[in-house]
C-alpha cells in the first residue's frame, strides 16, 4: 500500500491546478484521469476580465489574473514553457451606442485598468464601427498546457490512465487500490454525475461547440477578434471560431445547428471564403449563481468536490485551487460565494 496526501480525480483545469499546488508545496499525490477530453481541453482558453456583452466585470478578476500570471511562472518553472500568449481581445463594436458606453464604462474605477480609451480598425474582417481593446486580455495555449502537464506528471508517476472506480473507494480509511490517501479530491466536471458522493451537486451542463476554419485571407496574428464569438489563428495554420452556449441539446454528438450558428457568425465579420477543417464540443459545469462549487463532503471529511468552473475555467480554477487547498491544509474558511454550503 502506497501512502500519499492526495488523489485527485479529473484532468480539466480544476484538476491539473489543484495539482500544481501540491507540487508547489511537496505534497505527495497521483491523479487519475480518464483519457477522454475534458471541456477544459477543448476550451478556447480565453483569459478575459470582461463581460463583452454588457463592458461589466466580474468578483475578484484583477485578483485572478494576476494569480494566473504567478502560477503560470510557477508551472514554468517545472515544464520549461511559456503557455500565455499576449493577444488582447478586440471587441468589435456593433453600433455607435456601443462605443459611448465603452468610454463611459472605461472611467469608471471598476474597468478603467480593463477597457482601452482608444479604438482601433482592423484589417480583413467587418468592423465599421471600430474595435475596443480589452487590456490585461490574453489567452493559453490549451493544447500544450495539458500535454505538457500530462507529460510531467507520467514522467513523475503521478497519472493514473484509467477511470476512478468509485466501488473499489472505502471511504472510511480512505483507501483505493495500491493507495491510501489523506485526501480525495473530485474534479470532473459534468462526470459528476456519475459520483455517488457529489452526483447533486448543483451544476448545469453548458453544451458548446467550436470550429477550425483555415481562412482565404490573414488576419492580424497578435490579437483575438470577438463579436458573437471569438477568433484567432492556432498554431497548425489554423483558426479557432467559437464557442456556442447550449443548454437544450445535450446529446453527445455534434449539433448541425450550432457549426451552422459559427458559421454564419463569422461570415459575418469576416467577408472572405473559409472552409471548416473541424468540430469540436464539450460540457461547461455552469452554476446558476455564476461561481465555482468547492467543499468538503458532509459525512466523509476526507472527500472534497471541487466543480463548476463555467465558461471561466482558467481563472477559476487557478485562483481557487489556491482557496481549496488553503482551507484542506491551513484551515482557512472557504467564501461563502464558493463555498458548496451556500446550497445547503
Amino acid at each position: 500500500m502506497k501512502h500519499i496526501d492526495y488523489i485527485i480525480v479529473g484532468d480539466g483545469y480544476a484538476a491539473l491546478f489543484f495539482a500544481h499546488q501540491l507540487i508547489k508545496h511537496n505534497k505527495s499525490f497521483v491523479l487519475f484521469s480518464e483519457g477522454r477530453k475534458s471541456a477544459s481541453q477543448v476550451s478556447a482558453g480565453i483569459i478575459n476580465p470582461v463581460v463583452l456583452k454588457k463592458f461589466t466585470t466580474f468578483w475578484k478578476a484583477q485578483e485572478q489574473i494576476d494569480f494566473l500570471k504567478d502560477t503560470l511562472t510557477e508551472i514554468e518553472s517545472y515544464t520549461g514553457k511559456n503557455y500565455l500568449v499576449d493577444s488582447p481581445i478586440h471587441r468589435i463594436f456593433h453600433d455607435e451606442n456601443e462605443q459611448n458606453l465603452w468610454i463611459k464604462k472605461s472611467k469608471t474605477e471598476e474597468l478603467s485598468s480593463f477597457l482601452d480609451e482608444n479604438f482601433d480598425h482592423l484589417e480583413v474582417v467587418k468592423n465599421n464601427f471600430n474595435t475596443g481593446k480589452v487590456n490585461q486580455s490574453a489567452r493559453l495555449k490549451v493544447s500544450a498546457f495539458f500535454i505538457d502537464l500530462f507529460d510531467f506528471l507520467g514522467k513523475k508517476e503521478l497519472l493514473i490512465n484509467e477511470k476512478f472506480d468509485y466501488e473499489k473507494l472505502d471511504v472510511t480509511s480512505g483507501s483505493y487500490k495500491d493507495w491510501q490517501s489523506k485526501n480525495i479530491i473530485f474534479c470532473e466536471g459534468m462526470g459528476v454525475k456519475e459520483n455517488p458522493f457529489f452526483s447533486t451537486i448543483a451544476v448545469i451542463p453548458n453544451k458548446g461547440h467550436h470550429i477550425k476554419v483555415k481562412l482565404s485571407e490573414s488576419i492580424p496574428k497578435d490579437i483575438t477578434i470577438k463579436k458573437k464569438h471569438f477568433l484567432f489563428p492556432t498554431d497548425n495554420g489554423l483558426h479557432f471560431y467559437g464557442g456556442t452556449y447550449d443548454r437544450e441539446q445535450l446529446h453527445h454528438h455534434i449539433d448541425e445547428s450550432a457549426v451552422a450558428q459559427l458559421v454564419k457568425g463569422l461570415s459575418e465579420i469576416y467577408p472572405h471564403d473559409f472552409d471548416v477543417e473541424e468540430v469540436n464540443f464539450g460540457f461547461r459545469p455552469t452554476v446558476k449563481d455564476r461561481r465555482p462549487i468547492i467543499g468538503r463532503h458532509e459525512s466523509f471529511k476526507n472527500l472534497y468536490v471541487f466543480n463548476g468552473l463555467g465558461a471561466r475555467g482558467i481563472l477559476n480554477g487557478c485562483y481557487f485551487s489556491r482557496s481549496l487547498y488553503q482551507f484542506i491544509e491551513e484551515g482557512i474558511p472557504l467564501h461563502e460565494e464558493v463555498s458548496s454550503d451556500r446550497f445547503k
